[in-house]
């Protein structure tokens, strides 16, 4: 796992808005270009209207024009994993199919990608 890329995810956490459920997360994205993009979660009392770390992240980097991923590190200060939500993983599998994605806690970490997380993704592209 990128030490780099697990020191902008922690960092994301940070600035994780959270006022309803209290957990904060973050994520950091490597593109093919060695840029790194971060984003955090951001709730709302519409919950549907809640932003997911990852989703933050990719956003943030397509808006810039990145659409090439390496790596993926989705960090949340708790004790057990925090694994991507349905949205996420299909966002994820939008753009990388063959991206590491590192999930990380206080007290565990797994390596995965997308075709783990996701098998059999919707994608128009494959």
């Amino acid at each position: 796992m990128n030490n780099k890329l697990k020191q902008a995810a922690k960092q994301a956490a940070q600035k994780a808005y959270v006022p309803y459920s209290g957990y904060k997360l973050g994520a950091a994205v490597l593109t093919k270009s060695d840029k790194i993009y971060t984003g955090c979660n951001i709730e709302n009392s519409s919950y549907g209207l809640t932003n997911c770390a990852e989703r933050t992240a990719i956003f943030k980097a397509v808006s810039e024009g990145e659409t090439e991923f390496v790596e993926m590190v989705i960090y949340s200060d708790t004790k057990n994993l925090f694994y991507p939500c349905g949205a996420c993983r299909q966002v994820i599998s939008e753009f990388s199919s063959d991206m590491k994605i590192s999930i990380i806690s206080e007290k565990d970490e797994l390596e995965s990608d997308i075709n783990e997380l996701l098998p059999h993704s919707f994608n128009l592209n494959k």
